[in-house]
C-alpha cells in the first residue's frame, strides 16, 4: 500500500544541494543555548547502531505517529510531520493530540510531499533526526536515510516495532529521558486493568477495517497497534485474515492489507467487525447503505464498531483515549 514514489535519480540529485547547505549552516553554529556536548551515545536503530548527541537540542521527526512520545518526554523538537494515518489537517497545522505541545515548543511543521524536504529538514540545523516506523512519512526517511544522515545523526524505528510502549523506550533511548517511561506506562496498566475490568466484549472473532478513499476493502493485520489493544481488553482476534486474502504482499512499513472486493465475503467474515474511516473514507452510516457490506456477517448481526483515525496506531495519548472509548461503548 505503501510505495516508494521517489526515484534514486531524483533523491541522489538532491544529495550535492542538501549537503552544501549542511555545510553553510555548521558555519553558523547551533543558536541553542542549552546545549551539552558530553560525548555522543551509541543508540540502537534500524539500520545499525547510531552515534548521536548526549543530550539533543535540536530534533527533527519525520513520522507523526513518533512526534508525541517526544512531547511526553519532554524533549526539544524543532520540527516534526504533521502527518498521521486517515487523519486530514492542513498545511502546516498540527494533529490536535500534540498540537499544543508543538505550539509551546515553537515546533515547524515538515512539509508534506511525495519527496522529502530534505534542503527544510537541513536549514532547522537538527542535532538528531528521528525517523522510521510505520506508515508512508516513516518510509519517506528509511527511503531518504543517506541524504538525511548526511545532515545529523539519524535513527529509525523499526517497522515491526508496532506496540506503543516498546516505541516510548525506544524513543526515550534515543533522547536519553528514560525518567518518565515507567510513570507512563504504570498509568497505562492501571487504565488497561480497569477497561478490561468494565470492557465486555462481544463475542466471536473481531476484525478491524480501515474505510480508505479508494474504497478497496483494507484489513488491520492481527499483530497491528489497534487489534493487539483489542485482544488485550478481551476482543477474540481473527487471526486468518491474511490467509483468507490469499497472503497480499505488502510494503514492509504496511500493518495492513488489501484485497479485491470480490474476497470481501470470505476475508470479513467475523461476526465482530471495527470500522476506521481514513481521510476521504466512508463512515459506517454510509458503509452500511453499500449492500456488498451490508450482507457481511457483522453487519447482519449488529455487531459494527465504529473508531475514530486516531485509534488505528495509537501512541501513548491516542491509547488511553481509545480505551475511554472502548468502555464507554462496551460497558
Amino acid at each position: 500500500m505503501f510505495t516508494n514514489r521517489s526515484s534514486g535519480r531524483l533523491r541522489a540529485a538532491l544529495v550535492v544541494p542538501v549537503l552544501a547547505l549542511v555545510a553553510v549552516l555548521a558555519g553558523c553554529g547551533d543558536s541553542s543555548p542549552n546545549s551539552t556536548d558530553s560525548g555522543p551515545r551509541e543508540v540502537p536503530s534500524a539500520k545499525g547502531p547510531v552515534k548521536v548527541p548526549a543530550d539533543p537540542q535540536r530534533i527533527v521527526v519525520l513520522n507523526g505517529n513518533l512526534a508525541g512520545y517526544l512531547y511526553d518526554l519532554e524533549a526539544p523538537v524543532v520540527a516534526a510531520d504533521p502527518r498521521l494515518l486517515g487523519v486530514p489537517t492542513k498545511p502546516g497545522e498540527f494533529p490536535t493530540g500534540w498540537a499544543e505541545d508543538a505550539e509551546a515548543q515553537g515546533t515547524q511543521a515538515v512539509p508534506s510531499g511525495d519527496n522529502i524536504n530534505l534542503e527544510f529538514i537541513a536549514a532547522q540545523r537538527p542535532d538528531l533526526i528521528i525517523g522510521g516506523g510505520q506508515g508512508y512519512p516513516g518510509q519517506q526517511s528509511v527511503n531518504a536515510y543517506d541524504q538525511l544522515s548526511a545532515i545529523a545523526p539519524t535513527v529509525l524505528m523499526p517497522t515491526e516495532t508496532t506496540n506503543w510502549q516498546d516505541q516510548l523506550r525506544f524513543i526515550a533511548e534515543t533522547v536519553d529521558k528514560p525518567a518518565n517511561v515507567d510513570t507512563l506506562i504504570a498509568n497505562y496498566q492501571a487504565k488497561l486493568s480497569e477497561a478490561k475490568s468494565k470492557i465486555k466484549p462481544p463475542v466471536g472473532a473481531t476484525t478491524v477495517f480501515q474505510s480508505i478513499k479508494s474504497q478497496k476493502p483494507t484489513v488491520f493485520v492481527p499483530t497491528a497497534a489497534l487489534p493487539a489493544l483489542l485482544a488485550e481488553v478481551g476482543f477474540t482476534l481473527d487471526t486468518q485474515v491474511e490467509a483468507k486474502a490469499g497472503n497480499p504482499a505488502k510494503e514492509q512499513s504496511a500493518d495492513f492489507i488489501s484485497f479485491s472486493p470480490e474476497l470481501l465475503n470470505t476475508v470479513i467474515d467475523a461476526p465482530v467487525l471495527f470500522t476506521i474511516p481514513l481521510s476521504g473514507g466512508r463512515s459506517l452510516e454510509e458503509l452500511r447503505a453499500d449492500p456488498l457490506y451490508a450482507s457481511l456477517p457483522s453487519f447482519q448481526a449488529g455487531k459494527v464498531f465504529e473508531l475514530p483515525a486516531t485509534s488505528s496506531r495509537p501512541d501513548y495519548r491516542t491509547v488511553m483515549a481509545t480505551l475511554d472509548l472502548l468502555v464507554e461503548r462496551f460497558r
